[in-house]
């Protein structure tokens, strides 16, 4: 008896998450300064990842110059600011990190 009702709360548990938005949208109005918040939450949460990704190894923040994963994430940001084009910045990111590797890097 106790699976069942632990199967059919973990289904409306899995369900309702994914079901509100689309069971809402066109219901509710947001306020506009709240649906312009809401189109940064991807960009936030991008460079959150990146990063954590190149500037932490090994558990330790790693900001010297041997860190090539910054240097390229860096020179990308600047490509990004520059062009605002996302195939431009990621190849300068990528060409950046491999003439680094190549050059420096082991």
């Amino acid at each position: 008896m106790y699976e069942w009702l632990l199967i059919a709360l973990m289904a409306l548990v899995t369900y309702l998450p994914r079901y509100l938005p689309m069971g809402l949208a066109g219901k509710v109005v947001l306020p506009p300064l709240l649906v312009r918040a809401l189109d940064f939450v991807p960009i936030a949460v991008l460079t959150a990842i990146i990063a954590q990704v190149a500037m932490v190894h090994d558990g330790q923040l790693d900001f010297s110059l041997g860190n090539f994963h910054a240097l390229a994430a860096l020179a990308a940001f600047i490509a990004a600011v520059l062009t605002r084009q996302l195939f431009v910045t990621i190849a300068v990111g990528l060409v950046c990190f491999g003439l680094l590797r190549a050059g420096f890097g082991a």
